[in-house]
């Protein structure tokens, strides 16, 4: 017998969304719900919780295959726009990482070690239905003996496009200091000297591993919003790290759990795939992703109502720990904190920006909950859990 007031199978759920009958609302909305009338009485209620979060995801890239050529080639190196694009693959197969830069851009010729675009630039151009530069060279061989290509194509065009990312939506992160004398770059951004700044970088209680702690429901098959187009969980992350100190609710206080996400390149929007730069660091991709969460008891109740007031990360000086080592962190804050935009560390009144953009975030859970309101998104049902 369950020890559950409440329980539902993803199949009732997704019979109700057939239906239409299906309740639906944002994480944001069922941190009020879940306060208001209990976990218990939340869960009778509530079908489905919405997630969003939309941030630099440098662990980001695309499988793409070229098509093949007449006479065939063997591409051995491969350019996109000018980005190194690993080609040791099959003959017309590659891999476009989001962090690798262009080799001849302009902006390296002046300031060594900066660049403006990138793998997560020549993605977003693709998606943008723009037409991308390739060049391929090869060694020629009998079957393959064609050894050079030059070209432009179009995502619509290509035979295959997958974006396939190996560590998304982290679970929590750090709040990045600096009390060093002088400035630093990072790819948590531009950090002043001597607590000039504080940068964060999760979407807080829309957040969608903070909305599933233990991953009870997120594992591998579990379907998603994914860059504006359908995509899917195939595993843990890298670097996925569960065992970390938690909350008496289940949330994380360092960096957790991660998920590594794929979905198909040709469904997906420039507006929720976006190449960035970040100054003194490189290129990096910023990436939608939403993940629904099943109402199963009460227990997914409560951890879908778990605020930003309960949602706890450490600040961390990044002039001193890295790359030495995460160090030992100044303070812990809220996100409720962070979200006002200043945070005070040993009496000083320290300002806060986040890297991700909760407005983005809260469109993205928003999306995902119209499409399930609609039918036209049904629950994945996970063929496995995460590690927990």
């Amino acid at each position: 017998m369950s020890r559950f007031q409440v329980n539902k199978s993803i199949a009732e759920i997704n019979e109700k969304i057939r239906q239409g009958k299906a309740v639906v609302v944002t994480a944001e909305d069922m941190v009020g719900i879940v306060r208001k009338k209990g976990a218990v009485q939340a869960a009778k209620e509530v079908d489905v919780v919405t997630t969003g979060t939309f941030s630099p995801m440098c662990s980001s890239g695309a499988f793409i295959n070229i098509g093949h050529t007449k006479p065939g080639i063997k591409a051995a190196k491969i350019w996109l726009n000018g980005v190194p694009t690993y080609a040791g693959l099959a003959a017309v197969d590659a891999f476009i990482g989001a962090t690798e830069p262009r080799e001849d851009d302009p902006l390296n010729k002046i300031y060594p070690g900066e660049f403006l675009y990138g793998g997560g630039h020549v993605i977003q151009d693709l998606v943008a239905g723009k037409a991308v530069h390739l060049r391929a060279e090869a060694y020629g061989t009998h079957c393959y003996p064609k050894k050079h290509l030059d070209k432009k194509i179009y995502l619509k065009d290509l035979p295959y496009a997958q974006l396939c990312n190996p560590r998304n939506a982290y679970q929590n992160y750090n709040c990045a200091v600096n009390l060093t004398n002088k400035t630093i770059f990072t790819y948590m951004g531009t950090l002043k000297p001597k607590l000039g700044n504080a940068n964060y970088c999760t979407s807080g209680q829309l957040s969608p591993l903070f909305n599933d702690p233990y991953y009870k429901t997120i594992g591998i098959g579990t379907r998603i919003f994914l860059g504006g187009g359908v995509g899917y969980v195939v595993g843990p992350g890298t670097q996925h790290n569960p065992n970390v100190e938690r909350t008496e609710k289940g949330v994380p206080k360092r960096p957790a759990g991660t998920l590594f996400v794929m979905g198909d390149l040709k469904q997906m929007s420039a507006r929720w795939l976006v190449g960035v730069s970040l100054l003194g660091y490189g290129c990096s991709l910023a990436v939608g992703l939403g993940v629904p969460i099943p109402i199963l008891n009460e227990e997914m109740a409560e951890y879908t109502g778990v605020g930003d007031d309960e949602i706890v990360t450490q600040v961390v000086d990044y002039g001193a720990a890295y790359p030495k080592g995460e160090g030992t962190p100044i303070k812990e804050v809220t996100y409720a904190e962070l979200k006002k935009g200043v945070i005070e560390i040993d009496g000083k009144k320290v300002k806060t920006a986040p890297l991700s953009s909760y407005v983005r975030a809260r469109e993205i859970a928003n999306i995902l909950k119209e499409w399930i309101e609609e039918g036209r998104f049904l629950l994945g049902e996970p063929q496995d859990r995460l590690p927990s």
